[in-house]
């Protein structure tokens, strides 16, 4: 009895070691992608389709900016703006003119984790700004007006203008935006960023108010952008 059941035992172990080699055999092996996906590296030039517009319905104003990026890496691109602006500030007593060049140089990194062979980004970047520029206070009224003291006769507006060359600001951005393929290597962007003011050099006896490419200065030295781009991407290279 007992060899028949030790007989019995290697059968059935016989059997189930045939039937794990009968199921390895029908488990298909795992094939492994062999499609390699090459990104487009290049150079992208554009223009900030904002300022003509803004031009457009403001006649106290006049911009151009062209953009560049390079992409150095897989996300990130060396990047910058450069242009001319023109602006009217009209304030409570006094009304300037601005006009000048600006140029903004830094990084861009792409957060963005692009499909098979897309091209989009959703980056945040860094700028260091800098301008040249001219200002001309057009017209002013002094704020003499003090009731407390009794003068109650009301300024005078002086027409005579003074004009300040040679001024120049610096500034550091920080900035987010996208910028999606929408055509075969032509791109829509749009970016906001936030400015810092690090330095201005102010004429004698009068403040800057605006900046070219930093726009409008604030009491907190402190400022808002907004852009948006179409850009064409000359391709050098696939990687």
């Amino acid at each position: 009895m007992f060899k028949y059941f030790i007989s019995f035992c290697f059968l059935f172990l016989a059997a189930e070691s045939f039937c794990q080699e009968t199921q390895q055999d029908k488990i298909p092996e795992k094939t492994t992608d062999t499609i390699v996906y090459k990104t487009t590296y290049g150079l992208r030039l554009g223009i900030d389709i904002s300022r003509p517009i803004k031009a457009a319905v403001s006649s106290s104003y006049t911009g151009l900016e062209i953009t560049g990026d390079y992409r150095i890496r897989k996300n990130v691109y060396i990047a910058t703006e450069l242009g001319y602006e023109k602006e009217t500030s009209v304030e409570d007593y006094s009304n300037s003119t601005s006009k000048g060049n600006f140029i903004r140089v830094g990084l861009n990194y792409n957060a963005y984790k692009n499909w098979l062979d897309m091209n989009n980004e959703v980056f945040i970047g860094f700028r260091y700004g800098f301008s040249v520029f001219d200002q001309t206070l057009n017209n002013y009224t002094p704020n003499v007006s003090d009731a407390e003291s009794g003068n109650y006769f009301p300024a005078t507006l002086k027409t005579t203008s003074k004009a300040a060359t040679s001024l120049n600001a610096h500034w550091s951005e920080l900035m987010i935006g996208i910028k999606a393929e929408t055509f075969k290597n032509i791109f829509i962007g749009f970016s906001v960023s936030y400015k810092i003011l690090m330095s201005a050099k102010n004429p004698e006896d009068f403040q800057v108010l605006f900046a070219p490419g930093f726009n409008r200065i604030f009491e907190s030295e402190t400022g808002f952008g907004l852009n948006y781009t179409i850009s064409y991407l000359i391709p050098f290279s696939k990687k």
